[in-house]
């Protein structure tokens, strides 16, 4: 079995001038995947990412005018650390955008990480329970190629039986305790984007462009995804 079978992945890339033209093309993404939804269901359903590379993207959300009070906001992990820890995910997020405009507390959804990873994903697999699909899943990626917190080496929660979401211990970057959605939950969405900036990520683009298994693949909503990387990072399109 090839890589391809493994992981039928299909892929849009996207270059963009720099780090200014991510955030920007990002966020304009969400905004209009918002508006849509909200205009054909009345509510928008979006998984964030973590990490620095989507701040930006957040803090220009911040300053946008949408219709806060039809957004519902779950991440893609959390990092199993005390709840006010400035490197959590939920706490980027808030920081940057979510704090400063009218999304009601109520439909913000952190994970609850800092109860350990067992706990965290059973919780929060009961909060996404009756959750349908999302409307829009932002993801990133780690020098290794990893998303969310699906490592390579560690079960990625593919398949239509898999659980939503995962306990992640002995993880290989820290801190090695996390939560993450299942690679088949994050699939379980009308759109899917990457957002990729640094120089430290070249080497997993281009894994990634020649079909190398890494965990990004295995991200497979049946629409696709779309990649918005800087474009010094792209390199030419493989054979």
């Amino acid at each position: 079995m090839n890589d391809a079978e493994v992981f039928p992945q299909i892929c849009r890339w996207h270059a963009v001038a720099d780090a200014s033209g991510l955030h920007g093309a990002v966020a304009a993404r969400i905004l209009a995947a918002a508006e849509r939804a909200v205009r054909v269901r009345g509510r928008f359903v979006v998984v964030l990412a973590g990490g620095n590379t989507p701040r930006g993207a957040y803090e220009l959300l911040r300053a946008a005018r949408a219709d806060w009070s039809a957004w519902h906001v779950y991440f893609g992990d959390e990092r199993c650390t005390p709840r006010d820890d400035a490197l959590r995910n939920s706490r980027m997020a808030a920081s940057a955008w979510l704090d400063h405009v009218s999304i009601p507390k109520s439909q913000v959804h952190a994970m609850p990480a800092e109860l350990g990873p067992d706990e965290a994903a059973t919780r929060y697999a009961g909060v996404l329970g009756p959750v349908g699909p999302f409307d829009f899943v932002l993801l990133g990626l780690g020098e290794d190629g990893h998303t969310a917190s699906l490592f390579a080496g560690h079960d990625l929660g593919l398949g239509p039986g898999a659980p939503s979401v995962l306990p992640v211990f002995d993880a290989p970057k820290p801190p090695p305790e996390r939560v993450t959605m299942s690679a088949q939950r994050l699939s379980h969405t009308a759109e899917a984007v990457f957002m990729i900036g640094g120089a430290g990520k070249r080497d997993a683009v281009q894994r990634w462009r020649a079909g190398a298994p890494i965990p990004a693949r295995a991200i497979m909503p049946s629409a696709g995804v779309d990649i918005f990387v800087e474009a010094s990072i792209l390199g030419p399109s493989p054979p």
